[in-house]
């Protein structure tokens, strides 16, 4: 007869009770909060993997702006442009530089004198009137205009006029001119210049006018002298240059009578000089042209 033991539930119950008391599992032991750490991140990666924000469309982009423009030397001081240069120049101011310039490089005084426009004759008699503003502003108030006192007054202001007559005088006579009419204008404007020059009371004084006039009345005879080739010279008496030239000859005292000679040695053929019935042009609208010095009377119009 075998002898079972008899089974104690109790002890084992008793035993698991006493191992729990002793040995307590928790359930945030280390091991399950490794797992659930494990699972939070691997939630994490699967809900950026899907995320909008995390796919490659839609990275975010760096804008990339426009690096400010530095200036060269911004921060010092640096001389104007050219442009800019000239732009604060006056017109005095300007020609002073460009003269400077062309007395150092006679290559470009050359090049400028053949590229500058021709100067007409109302600039040149612009430029004249600009000197007797200056001699007319250098006079003593109130002084006697001939006197020496005055005289040194006025000398450098009355020498700069002269110069520029005797240098504006050429460039219009032939053969650097070739047009008579722009000739005759120039040099009706310059005499009446030389008209309104002081007559000074010294005699020594009074060489600046003679001169001036002795140039001026050889400057009429050669324009007059080319003029006679060009058509007989009748356009010196269509525009009454012989009346004009004889006018002139009588303001400066006879001292143009080297012009008057020429005028009449060029065109005497046409039967004198003068005012009233005895000038060329009245014959030729009265039609009594030719009528004497045994001269056969000429027609005007139609043949």
């Amino acid at each position: 007869m075998s002898v079972l033991l008899p089974t104690h539930p109790s002890s084992f119950s008793e035993f698991a009770i006493h191992h729990a008391h002793h040995n307590p599992v928790s359930p945030h032991t280390p091991r399950m909060s490794n797992r659930k750490r494990k699972a939070d991140e691997d939630g994490l990666d699967e809900s950026m993997s899907i995320s909008p924000q995390a796919s490659p469309a839609f990275a975010p982009r760096t804008i990339a702006r426009p690096a400010k423009k530095a200036r060269a030397n911004e921060v010092t001081g640096r001389p104007l442009t050219l442009p800019r240069l000239l732009e604060t120049l006056d017109a005095d101011s300007l020609r002073s530089v460009l003269q400077t310039i062309c007395e150092r490089r006679p290559e470009i005084g050359s090049e400028v004198v053949a590229s500058a426009p021709r100067p007409s004759v109302m600039a040149a008699v612009d430029v004249l009137s600009q000197y007797q503003d200056k001699l007319r502003e250098a006079f003593p108030f109130g002084g006697n205009a001939g006197s020496d006192y005055a005289y040194n007054r006025v000398k450098q202001q009355l020498t700069d006029l002269i110069d520029a007559l005797t240098d504006f005088t050429p460039h219009y006579l032939p053969p650097n001119e070739t047009s008579t009419n722009t000739s005759l204008s120039y040099l009706d404007s310059a005499t009446k210049v030389i008209h309104d020059l002081p007559e000074w009371n010294s005699q020594s004084h009074k060489h600046h006018k003679d001169n001036a006039y002795d140039e001026i009345s050889r400057a009429w005879a050669l324009v007059v002298t080319e003029a006679s080739k060009r058509g007989g010279g009748f356009h010196l008496h269509s525009g009454e240059w012989d009346q004009r030239l004889q006018k002139h000859n009588e303001q400066s005292g006879g001292r143009m009578q080297t012009a008057v000679n020429a005028l009449g040695s060029n065109l005497g053929w046409m039967g004198g000089m003068g005012s009233g019935d005895n000038s060329i042009r009245a014959q030729l609208f009265n039609n009594t042209y030719g009528t004497g010095g045994g001269n056969l009377p000429v027609r005007v119009g139609l043949w």
